[in-house]
C-alpha cells in the first residue's frame, strides 16, 4: 500500500512559484512580433495598411511634398538672425515644428510602398523658390526679411496647398489623404495669417 507525505508549506510554495513562473513564460510567448510588441509599440498591421492601400497620386503626392516641405525648412532656417518680427518668427517656429515631422512620415510611406523617395522626372512643383528667390532671402535682413519672407512663403504655401488638394481628389491611401487635409488646413490659416503680416509691415 502507497503511502502519500504530507506537503509541507514550503513544498506548496514551491509547487505554486513553479506554476506561476510556468504561466509568466506562456505569457511572454504570446508576445508575438506578428501579433503586436505587447508594450504599446506599433504593430505591423499598421504598416501593412500604408504599404498595401496606395495609388500613383499617394506616390507623386509623398515624392513632390518632400523636397517642397525641405526648401520651406530651408526658408525657414534662414529667418534665424534674420527675422525681426514675432508674428514672422511663429510662422517660422509652426513651419518648423510641423514640417519635418511630415517629411520622416512621407519617406516612411514610400518606404514601405517600395517607392523611391524622389519621383526622378524634373517635375516642376507649383510654389518653389528658384535658386534667386533664396539669395534674395539670404542677403536680407530685419523688416526687408520679413516682408521678403511672408511674400515668398504665401507662394510657397500656395504651391503646397494646390498640390494637397490633388492628392485629396485624386489619391487612395487614407493616411495620405488625411496628411494632405492637414496640410490645406494649417498652410491656408498660414497664408492668411502672412497676408495680415504683410499689411502691417
Amino acid at each position: 500500500m502507497r503511502t502519500f507525505r504530507k506537503r509541507t508549506p514550503r513544498a506548496l510554495a514551491l509547487t505554486g512559484a513553479v506554476a506561476a513562473a510556468a504561466l509568466l513564460l506562456a505569457a511572454c510567448g504570446e508576445d508575438d512580433p506578428v501579433k503586436g510588441t505587447g508594450h504599446g509599440g506599433a504593430t505591423p498591421s499598421a504598416t501593412v495598411s500604408v504599404a498595401g492601400d496606395f495609388n500613383d497620386a499617394d506616390v507623386m503626392f509623398a515624392q513632390m511634398m518632400i523636397p517642397h516641405h525641405e526648401q520651406a525648412l530651408e526658408m525657414a532656417k534662414l529667418a534665424d538672425g534674420r527675422a525681426e518680427n514675432a508674428d514672422v518668427k511663429r510662422i517660422v517656429a509652426a513651419v518648423e515644428k510641423a514640417q519635418d515631422p511630415e517629411i520622416q512620415k512621407m519617406k516612411a510611406w514610400l518606404k514601405g510602398w517600395g517607392k523611391p523617395e524622389s519621383a526622378g522626372m524634373g517635375h516642376s512643383m507649383a510654389g518653389m523658390m528658384s535658386e534667386q528667390d533664396m539669395k534674395d532671402l539670404a542677403a536680407a535682413k530685419g523688416e526687408d526679411f520679413d516682408r521678403t519672407f511672408a511674400e515668398l512663403m504665401i507662394a510657397h504655401h500656395e504651391g503646397a496647398v494646390e498640390m494637397a488638394r490633388t492628392e485629396q481628389k485624386d489619391g487612395g491611401n487614407a493616411e495620405a489623404k488625411a496628411l494632405a487635409g492637414e496640410v490645406v488646413r494649417a498652410q491656408t490659416a498660414e497664408i492668411a495669417e502672412l497676408r495680415k503680416i504683410l499689411d502691417r509691415l
